[in-house]
């Protein structure tokens, strides 16, 4: 039996069935990549298609011999659901295709998600980037993240949901994009460096948020 993430699989309720979630970078698809998970889905008699809340397609209930070929076929990476690490990038359409957005969600999603998308962490990390204020990415429940004004990014930390939920703070505000990529390493290497084994957010708990803004931005 393969366990969690072991080839990208999550076992299902059942003990026997699997599920897998490709990585789709920002959640944006073509009608193409639509059509074969479609196809393979068939081929290989999956119990669903599932629209994950990281933006993914799930194929759910796929057989243990299956997943090697289900992969070949799909000629895709895993997205990292599970394990220590960043998980998923979400995005909301931003000025791409947004009337409310103030700044590129998309562009600057897809930079963090190139660059961040499955990095081994002290504990799980979620990320989002809305174009607005509106957070559409739920940047309010995710450990870093951003958000666009007129004035340039916003940069938010510590946000999760889960058993013991907790609200995003404010790190930075009204940051250029090379300064919110700046805060963001910097924010990443200090989090590696001083969390033990901890969500963001439960580290900020114990330190403070201006410990990490002094730390990262020098404010």
């Amino acid at each position: 039996m393969l366990k969690d993430g072991q080839k990208g699989v999550i076992l299902q309720r059942d003990k026997e069935t699997y599920a897998i979630a490709p990585h789709i970078p920002c959640g944006i698809v073509t009608p193409e990549m639509l059509e074969l998970f479609a196809e393979v889905a068939r081929k290989y008699d999956a119990a669903a298609l599932k629209i994950t809340s990281a933006a993914r397609i799930a194929i759910v209930g796929i057989k243990e011999e299956d997943v090697d070929n289900i992969w070949k076929d799909l000629n895709t990476t895993p997205g990292h659901a599970v394990g220590l690490c960043v998980r998923s990038v979400k995005v909301c359409p931003g000025i791409t295709f947004c009337r409310l957005a103030k700044q590129d969600s998309i562009e600057m999603g897809m930079k963090i998600d190139s660059k961040y998308h499955g990095m081994p962490m002290p504990s799980k990390m979620k990320m989002a980037v809305s174009g607005c204020k509106i957070q559409c990415g739920e940047n309010c429940i995710k450990d870093l993240s951003l958000y666009g004004t007129a004035g340039g990014w916003t940069v938010l930390v510590g946000g999760m949901g889960g058993i013991k939920p907790r609200l995003a703070e404010v790190l930075a505000e009204d940051v250029t994009t090379e300064q919110a990529e700046e805060i963001i390493e910097k924010t990443i290497d200090y989090y590696k460096k001083n969390s033990k084994r901890a969500r963001l957010g439960f580290m900020l708990d114990e330190i403070g948020i201006q410990t990490l803004r002094d730390a990262v931005t020098g404010e």
